[in-house]
């Protein structure tokens, strides 16, 4: 059986003028491979190995080019134009691939980047789409305390950021973990907190406390100079104020203002943080 999408070895089966018919037994109606594509010597009873999609005539045609992806993978992909029916992606053949208007989670504009899936709509025709929750795994190698990267491709407020790890592998960075804003699309490198029982990985963005606590202390410094040495809320500070002007939960806050304090660099009461005058 010839399987659109996907990377299969065929034997040649009739030689053309324009290129050569593949199938898998003499009686098969065939596949083209065109004459531009086919390797030099190749003769009836060969074995190829080639890539099945569509022309633009909606007829099945192969290729000895390998895409990006085949039927059921991922890829990062640029936008090579835009529609109004959707987009088109390169991803590495002479037609380039569809990506439906409805199949997209965020617009996505000429030059773009955007993690896909490849499958057939019900046209029969390879798409793309930005909706992978169902195409991602969860048997990754990775155990706690590795470091991977990733790519964001949904963001929910209470739930937290969803990351395609190694653009394969569930994960997610807890809405607790997120301190800095984050949108689809965006590259990640974040630390695994923890394999859980069904295989998917849950994230974090910063380091252990005792590793984090001299960035965090940086930032709080650099946030005073900025506000020209007064910072115009408290150690009492609510977590909504502190996440939305450092970027840091309560507890990091805290840690690294002691941190500032025992060093003498600042002073603080119930209304402001400053910097100590030296």
């Amino acid at each position: 059986m010839i399987d659109l999408g996907r990377v299969q070895r065929l034997n040649v089966i009739r030689k053309k003028t324009f290129g050569v018919y593949l199938g898998e037994k003499q009686e098969d109606t065939g596949v083209l491979l065109p004459a531009k594509q086919v390797p030099e010597g190749t003769n009836v009873g060969d074995e190829l190995d080639v890539f099945v999609y569509k022309d633009s005539s909606d007829r099945l045609i192969c290729t000895t080019r390998i895409p990006a992806m085949q039927l059921g993978e991922l890829a990062v992909l640029e936008v090579a134009q835009t529609t109004k029916l959707g987009a088109f992606l390169s991803w590495g053949l002479e037609k380039d691939l569809f990506l439906p208007f409805k199949e997209q989670s965020y617009p996505v504009k000429t030059g773009d980047h955007c993690l896909v899936a490849l499958y057939i709509d019900k046209s029969k025709r390879l798409c793309a789409t930005m909706r992978i929750y169902d195409y991602l795994r969860a048997d990754s190698p990775f155990q706690k305390e590795d470091t991977v990267r990733g790519t964001v491709y949904q963001v929910n407020p209470e739930l937290g950021v969803f990351v395609a790890v190694d653009n394969c592998y569930y994960g997610l960075v807890p809405s607790s973990e997120v301190f800095q804003e984050l949108k689809p699309g965006d590259q990640i490198v974040a630390k695994v907190a923890r394999v859980r029982q069904d295989g998917k990985l849950d994230l974090r963005l910063r380091e252990r406390a005792y590793l984090q606590i001299e960035e965090d202390a940086q930032l709080i410094w650099d946030a005073l100079e900025e506000y020209d040495g007064v910072l115009p809320f408290g150690e009492k500070a609510s977590p909504e104020v502190i996440k939305r002007e450092l970027h840091l939960s309560k507890s990091s806050f805290k840690r690294a203002l002691g941190r500032l304090l025992k060093e003498g660099k600042i002073q603080i009461s119930d209304t402001s943080i400053r910097k100590t005058i030296r």
